[in-house]
């Protein structure tokens, strides 16, 4: 029996040993052998609801704010000219996304359309029932808005009755 005594011409062995990987690569193969049956099996028996879509109709409809300003030369949103809102200009309030409105008429509007949902539901109590039924607010504000601006919308519509008031806004593209 000789014994190599280093110095040697001999190398290292540089070859992957492959007997583990071949063994971990055999019992994955029998655990899908079993495992894939059992789930077609499990999956066949799987009973989906067909359920035909339909609308609703007793969706409350929620009210929409849009909050602006005027802009350098006082002109509003829709008029001829108009150069986007202003940090600077009068607060502009539109119901419903579509109705300037001042702050009184927002309040009177915002709930007279409250009152008239909460009756249509059979009164305070059965509204109260079904916090579903209850309308929210929701308000689109201009960026260069201020505050101050906002914030009135949100008093006047807390004043009138709403108890949900949310924000929307625009999603950021992660494409650029």
């Amino acid at each position: 029996m000789a014994i190599s005594m280093g110095g040697g011409g001999e190398t290292p062995m540089s070859d992957i040993n492959t007997t583990p990987l071949v063994d971990v690569m055999l019992v994955l193969l029998i655990i899908f052998l079993i495992a894939v049956p059992v789930a077609i099996q499990t999956i066949d028996q799987l009973e989906i609801p067909v359920l035909e879509s339909v609308e609703s109709k007793d969706k409350v409809e929620n009210l929409l704010l849009t909050v602006s300003t005027s802009d350098e030369n006082g002109l509003s949103a829709g008029d001829s000219g108009y150069a986007g809102a202003s940090r600077t200009g009068e607060c502009r309030v539109y119901f419903n996304n579509i109705t300037p409105v001042t702050s009184e008429e927002l309040y009177d509007q915002a709930f007279e359309r409250l009152d008239t949902i909460v009756q249509r539901a059979g009164g305070p109590e059965a509204i109260m029932n079904d916090p579903e039924a209850i309308p929210q607010v929701h308000i689109r504000g201009d960026v260069n808005a201020p505050w101050s601006c906002v914030a009135g919308a949100i008093y006047n519509i807390q004043a009138a009755g709403y108890p949900t008031v949310g924000f929307i806004s625009n999603p950021i593209d992660p494409n650029g």
